[in-house]
C-alpha cells in the first residue's frame, strides 16, 4: 500500500503500526520519528521555514481565512508522483492542516483516486480508535490493537497512581501567546487524568481566545505553556511577552514558581500517540511528589517565578 499523510500526527501513526516503507509523502512539518523527514514533502505551508511571533502568525492564518484562503498548499505534482493508495488528514482545524473538503476536491484530480481517511479525535480515547482505524484499512489490525493496549495501560497507570494525590492543583494550559487561547481537545482530560484540575480549558472541543482577566481571575495554581507547534526554545522567546502582563507576578503558580514551557508540537497539540508521553510529563508537572522527574530539556523546563535568577531549569 502507498501511504500519504496530510498532517504530523498521522505519520506518527504510520511509524507507529509499523508502515514507514509505505509511505510516500508527507507535510513538511512531519517531523517525527527523524526518517520522516527524508519522506517527499506533498503538503506544505508559507509558514514553513519562517521565524514568526505568535502574533505574526495569528494575523497571517486570520488574513488568509478572511479570503478563504488555507497557509497549506497541497503539491499536486509531488502528489501525482507519490501515487497514492490511502491518504490520511483531518478535518478537526483548518489551521493544522489543509481543509478536508480541499483535500477531497484536489485528489479527485488524480489518475487514480486514493481512499481518503479522515482523524479527527477530541479526546484520547478517540486518538486511539484513529490508530486502530489506520490499522484496518492498512492490514495491520494486530498490530494496530497491540499498541494501543500498551497505550491504554499507560495512560491508567497514570490515573492510579494520581488518584493517590492529596490535592487538585488548579492548572491553567496556555495553547496559545497572543492571542491567548485555552486549552481545548483532549488537554483538560490529559490533566484531570494526571490529577490537576483544568477550570478554564474546554474538553472536548477546540481550543478557545481568552481575556488576561479572565486567567486572573482563576488564580491558577500551576501554569504550562504549550503553544500549538512551539518546541520549548521556541515557547521560551516570548516568555516576556507573559512576564509583562499585569498581574503575571502575583498569580500562585509565578509565585509558587509553579510556570512550565512544554513542547507543545510534540507533545500536546498532535492528536498522535505521544500524547500518552505528553500525559507522562504533565504527571511529574502536576504532582512531582507522586512522579519522580524524568523529563529532559527539550520536553519541559521550569520557569523561575519573581526574586529568582531567570535562567529557565530542566526541572
Amino acid at each position: 500500500m502507498r501511504i500519504c499523510s496530510f498532517l504530523p500526527s498521522a505519520t506518527e501513526i504510520v511509524y507507529a503500526l509499523g508502515l514507514g516503507d509505505q509511505l510516500y509523502g508527507v507535510t513538511q512539518s512531519c517531523d517525527y520519528p527523524a526518517e520522516a523527514r527524508s519522506k517527499p514533502a506533498v503538503v506544505r505551508s508559507i509558514l514553513d521555514g519562517q521565524d514568526l511571533s505568535s502574533t505574526e502568525i495569528d494575523r497571517i492564518v486570520i488574513e488568509h481565512a478572511r479570503r478563504g484562503e488555507s497557509v497549506y498548499q497541497i503539491d499536486m505534482d509531488a502528489l501525482r508522483a507519490a501515487d497514492p493508495d490511502l491518504i490520511l488528514t483531518q478535518e478537526l482545524c483548518d489551521v493544522c492542516a489543509v481543509g478536508y473538503q480541499d483535500v477531497l476536491s484536489q485528489t479527485k484530480t488524480l489518475p487514480k483516486v486514493p481512499q481518503v481517511l479522515s482523524l479527527s479525535p477530541n479526546t484520547l480515547e478517540d486518538v486511539f480508535q484513529d490508530m486502530l482505524k489506520v490499522g484496518e484499512v492498512s492490514g495491520t489490525s494486530e498490530r494496530a490493537n497491540a499498541a494501543v493496549a500498551a497505550l491504554r495501560a499507560r495512560v491508567e497507570q497514570v490515573r492510579q497512581r494520581a488518584a493517590a494525590a492529596t490535592s487538585r492543583p488548579r492548572t491553567f494550559c496556555l495553547e496559545w501567546l497572543d492571542p491567548l487561547f485555552l486549552s481545548g481537545h483532549w488537554v483538560s482530560e490529559m490533566v484531570e487524568i494526571a490529577g490537576g484540575t483544568d477550570g478554564l480549558g474546554d474538553s472536548h472541543t477546540p481550543s478557545i481566545r481568552t481575556t488576561w482577566e479572565r486567567v486572573c481571575a482563576y488564580q491558577p495554581e500551576l501554569i504550562v505553556i504549550m503553544p500549538c507547534g512551539f518546541d520549548v526554545p521556541r515557547t521560551l522567546q516570548e516568555l516576556d511577552a507573559l512576564r509583562a502582563l499585569p498581574g503575571w507576578s502575583d498569580l500562585p503558580a509565578v509565585r509558587a514558581s509553579r510556570v512550565y514551557a512544554v513542547n507543545g508540537g510534540a507533545y500536546f497539540s498532535r492528536s498522535g500517540p505521544r500524547l500518552v508521553e505528553g500525559l507522562e510529563i504533565l504527571a511529574q508537572i502536576v504532582h512531582p511528589e507522586l512522579f519522580p522527574w524524568t523529563v529532559s530539556a527539550d520536553a519541559a523546563v521550569q520557569v523561575p517565578g519573581p526574586g529568582l535568577p531567570q535562567e529557565v531549569s530542566a526541572r
